[in-house]
């Protein structure tokens, strides 16, 4: 299977028709149907590494001053507490808990509305665990690999520029230029293979700093390149488009 790194922005996204969504549906007729997915969200940000382990996760709104039509939304895929254990088995010695209180939250079914709105496969979610570094990720990711050939969807979704208190009072205003530069340096660096450098991001000073004020938006995309083999395809979708001034929506799919 390939491997999916979604930028997902607002939650407003999954309500609306847009370049954004549109690539998201064409995402998910172009791939081969997984059997399952697993994803890694911004959102399920924990102490501590946690996987969904239940057969009907909840619609989670971790979102709050948005319009009611979101609240209503519902994406009713099933659970797949035989993928969870699988995931506990392979991140081992990494003490994974099976977890039967989290669902699915707007950083995974904010997409997939659009990828798989038939919301007819199974979805697994693994927990980021906030208290460990960058490159804890990126290696504890590469024991995922063999999920790729059971016919799972391992996705990742977050922004490589995700900085709310930068954010545009108006959705046409432009782009800050920090966003720009840093989300072209993480593109430039994906696309040449250069992962130690995607993983060491903070070296690129203060335009990181400005771009990732904290890590959760940004780690998922560790959980997707750490998956990519040697000689792999590689497409961005939505490169370098930032909204709402601060906000990536960069995609990309490998594979």
């Amino acid at each position: 299977m390939p491997v999916v790194f979604f930028g997902h922005g607002s939650p407003m996204n999954v309500v609306s028709d847009n370049p954004y969504t549109a690539i998201w549906r064409a995402i998910g007729q172009s791939l081969p149907r997984p059997r399952a997915i697993l994803s890694v969200s911004a959102h399920w940000y924990t102490r501590g590494t946690g996987v969904t382990a239940v057969e009907r996760p909840q619609t989670i709104h971790d979102f709050y001053g948005f319009p009611q039509e979101l609240y209503e939304i519902r994406y009713a895929a099933p659970g797949d507490p035989a993928l969870a254990r699988r995931v506990k088995a392979l991140l081992a010695p990494v003490e994974v808990a099976l977890d039967g209180e989290w669902g699915l939250d707007h950083g995974t079914w904010s997409v997939l509305k659009h990828a798989y709105p038939a919301a007819d496969i199974p979805v697994v979610q693994l927990s980021i665990d906030g208290t460990q570094p960058p490159r804890w990720h990126y290696e504890t990711a590469k024991r995922l690999m063999p999920l790729r050939d059971e016919g799972v969807l391992v996705m990742g979704s977050g922004d490589i520029v995700h900085n709310l208190h930068k954010l545009a009072r108006t959705p046409d205003a432009k782009p800050e230029d920090w966003a720009l530069r840093f989300d072209a340096a993480i593109r430039e660096r994906i696309a040449r293979g250069a992962h130690d450098e995607v993983i060491d991001y903070a070296k690129l000073g203060e335009d990181a700093r400005l771009s990732v004020p904290t890590p959760d938006h940004y780690l998922p995309l560790l959980y997707c390149l750490a998956l990519q083999q040697s000689g792999e395809s590689l497409r961005f979708e939505a490169a370098g488009a930032i909204d709402i001034g601060s906000v990536s929506m960069t995609s990309f799919v490998i594979g």
